[in-house]
């Protein structure tokens, strides 16, 4: 049976196409990939690593988050559905930002690196009530949270940030332990602050995103830790 692009488009996007048969080629509307385009470090480590195109509606850098008009919203999304989220603001040009993080894993003795989100099921998105009709439309996300503290969110998203941006090992923490609060005064992370708690050896900053009640994590040198009365 031959499939036409109307054909195509009546079908509900759950169902299933007709099987393909050797030598007919597939309809263009079904040559396009299924999922959204996976940042440069999707690939398998060892293979080719070429950056891919950004579109100017996502935020990557710390400076693009404290300069972005508009007001911060948090979209939470249906599980699994952070990167189809962000791909469709990108996609109408809406400013968000989705934090990414490599993880790694080895599948029969063959290593590949993903890139997951850093807080699973949360974007956030600048700008108004029509970026957030547009986000809702998407029919993939459970809420939209209004942020109260427009300032305190930016910053911590600045903070993160900075951490992901500079390919520093991050990782998801669950809750905030009590501990004191530092500023890093060197390196690379020179002006981030954060909780301060000690780890055998070695000291952990914790940067919260208070929205979420979550901290990512981060590991310091003590030498560039001071406090911060």
């Amino acid at each position: 049976m031959s499939l036409t692009p109307q054909d195509d488009l009546r079908r509900p996007p759950h169902e299933p196409g007709p099987a393909w048969q050797p030598g007919v080629p597939l309809p263009r509307e079904l040559q396009a990939t299924e999922h959204p385009p996976m940042p440069a470090c999707a690939e398998p480590v060892g293979g080719s690593s070429k950056p891919l195109e950004c579109a100017d509606a996502r935020l990557d850098s710390h400076e693009a988050i404290l300069r972005a008009p508009g007001r911060w919203w948090v979209l939470h999304t249906r599980a699994r559905n952070e990167k189809w989220v962000a791909s469709a603001l990108a996609e109408h040009g809406i400013l968000h930002f989705l934090p990414l993080v490599c993880v790694h894993h080895t599948y029969a003795k063959a290593k590949a690196t993903f890139a997951v989100p850093l807080f699973p099921s949360y974007v956030f998105l600048c700008g108004g009530h029509d970026e957030c009709d547009r986000a809702r439309r998407t029919n993939r996300l459970a809420s939209i949270i209004e942020v109260v503290d427009q300032d305190q969110l930016r910053t911590e998203l600045s903070c993160i940030c900075r951490i992901v941006e500079k390919g520093r090992a991050v990782e998801l923490f669950p809750a905030l332990q009590p501990g004191q609060r530092c500023r890093v005064t060197g390196g690379a992370l020179k002006g981030l602050e954060g909780v301060v708690i000690q780890h055998g050896h070695r000291y952990r900053m914790y940067l919260s995103v208070t929205m979420l009640g979550q901290s990512a994590v981060v590991e310091v040198d003590a030498a560039v830790l001071e406090p911060v009365n």
